[in-house]
């Protein structure tokens, strides 16, 4: 353990200015590596800690910092997004780990190989409680970092209640987004009966599908895309749409349908038509090719920090490329206050004038 103040002491022919910055920028730059973590004591004697992650700028100048080697270090918490796959070495060795593996991880016994390029070195992963780990789960599960199995229970995207979280349940990499085509009745005909269905039905027969219970954020997603996008929609008897999963049977839908098989979607004698230039990667004369999803508020920041490759690719030739966005807020059952609507369009004026809640 070292006193950050104790450190700067040791170089006094810097100045003070230099010291400071490049100290704590080198510091910063071990704790995001996983070198090292860095520790803020409070008065009541509890701690925050951060290990893969940056301080925040109170916390830097902070007096009580510390810089701590992992092999001495426990965590206060750990950042759900560390836990998706790829970003931890050695935590997950394919598509599924279990939640006792991330226990093992966090143990305090344990190392790992990371590759710094020209070599590779050993680093001690720090320790964290059990409270710790179960906290970290959760949440990532809530944010959509990873998907949860434990029984019959499949859970991503969404709270995990009391008592699904044991150490044998699976953590996997989130589940793939289902197209829209793929619930109409000729590619998902189980789930239909008297050209009706169902999103209980839709989900037992898209699980069946998959060999894994899909978890109900994944297929109620996929409905609401494909009512959007005309390949369903509500039937006249069906319960509000969206709803939980407790009223998923009453949800009732039929495939969107026209008698000539033309037009924005149609069921012609010959089978579904898909509507024009709305399926994913689907392919219109007039539209040329979009690209049609529902997206998750981290998966909308990973597509605006992946805008400038796109353009790099798009300028290697003439067609053009624009972007078109959909806001829902709220629900049947939640609907925002005038007040707390007004505060998200103070928002979104602020990056286009139209983007406005209605």
């Amino acid at each position: 353990m070292k006193d950050l103040a104790g450190a700067f002491a040791q170089l006094p022919h810097l100045p003070k200015m230099l010291k400071s910055s490049a100290i704590i920028e080198t510091l910063v730059e071990g704790c995001l590596q996983g070198s090292f973590v860095l520790k803020v004591t409070r008065p009541d004697r509890s701690f925050r800690t951060w290990w893969r992650d940056r301080p925040d700028e109170a916390a830097l100048a902070d007096p009580s910092l510390e810089l701590v080697l992992p092999e001495h270090a426990e965590l206060a918490d750990v950042l759900p997004r560390l836990l998706s796959s790829g970003i931890l070495p050695g935590l997950w060795a394919g598509e599924e780990i279990t939640a006792q593996s991330v226990l093992d991880y966090f143990s305090g016994k344990h190392n790992v190989e990371v590759n710094r390029g020209s070599y590779k070195d050993s680093v001690h992963v720090p320790k964290a409680t059990q409270e710790a780990i179960e906290l970290a789960i959760r949440n990532a599960v809530a944010a959509g970092h990873v998907w949860l199995l434990s029984g019959s229970s499949s859970l991503w995207s969404e709270d995990v209640p009391q008592g699904i979280l044991t150490p044998a349940a699976k953590l996997r990499v989130p589940p793939d987004s289902v197209a829209p085509a793929a619930l109409l009745p000729a590619t998902l005909p189980s789930a239909w009966k008297n050209d009706t269905t169902n999103a209980v039905a839709i989900t037992t027969a898209l699980s069946h599908q998959s060999g894994l219970t899909l978890p109900w954020k994944n297929v109620a997603s996929a409905i609401s895309v494909a009512i959007t996008g005309r390949f369903l929609s509500l039937a006249d008897d069906s319960a509000e749409w969206p709803c939980d999963f407790a009223m998923a049977s009453k949800a009732k839908f039929t495939a969107v349908s026209s008698s000539s098989g033309s037009g924005t979607g149609g069921v012609p004698s010959g089978g579904y038509q898909a509507p024009s230039g709305l399926g994913l990667g689907s392919v219109s004369e007039k539209r040329g090719v979009r690209a049609f999803s529902q997206l998750e508020a981290f998966e909308l920041q990973e597509l605006g920090e992946a805008v400038a490759t796109l353009l790099e690719i798009k300028n290697k030739c003439d067609a053009p490329l624009t972007f078109s966005i959909q806001i829902d807020f709220g629900d049947a059952h939640h609907k925002p206050s005038p007040k707390i609507v007004t505060a998200m369009n103070a928002e979104l004026a602020k990056i286009r004038d139209e983007l406005k809640l209605t």
